[in-house]
């Protein structure tokens, strides 16, 4: 008995020694769909005009990282931590490998170069910090990243790069 206890504790010791030496990382979801990175912080003086404005500036990058499953986005939506929130409402579709750039403003959304506008002119990402959630058409996650500008902005562009 006395054995079999020592084992067990030095197994469970064992495992939470590789758990503390492991990096801090994002929560990982059954998902092809990531987010790569996100341009929370649009070049220029924020303005959410529709026709002057710079909301187009600020994109969430998704991609799509199966070896070999095409994935539509219509139904895959994202949010903030407020509750923000877009839906992917047309048939969007990312090859393997492929990714979306998904804009403020308003624009033409096209499969061929990779951009799904929100039709808001309004900013969705904090420029201080935000979580950023991305839900498949089930509503189970996807993926979700927080950041702040002070700890993952370290050239402070306004852009961070998500997996890599």
């Amino acid at each position: 008995m006395r054995i079999r206890s020592a084992l067990t504790a030095t197994a469970a010791a064992g495992a939470l020694a590789v758990a503390a030496a492991a990096p801090a990382q994002a929560t990982e979801y059954s998902s092809a769909l990531k987010i790569t990175g996100v341009q929370y912080d649009a070049p220029g003086r924020d303005s959410n005009s529709c026709s002057t404005g710079n909301t187009r500036d600020e994109y969430l990058t998704i991609k799509n990282y199966s070896r070999s499953t095409t994935v539509n986005l219509k139904g895959y939506f994202v949010k903030d931590a407020t509750g923000n929130r877009f839906t992917f409402g047309s048939n969007h579709y990312l090859q393997p490998g492929d990714y979306v750039k998904l804009r403020g403003g308003h624009g033409t959304d096209s499969d061929a170069h990779n951009v799904v506008y929100r039709q808001n002119c309004n900013f969705i990402w904090n420029n201080d910090k935000d979580t950023i959630y991305l839900y498949k058409p089930s509503g189970a996650h996807a993926d979700t990243h927080a950041y702040t500008k002070s700890g993952n902005d370290r050239d402070g562009n306004g852009y961070i790069t998500f997996h890599g």
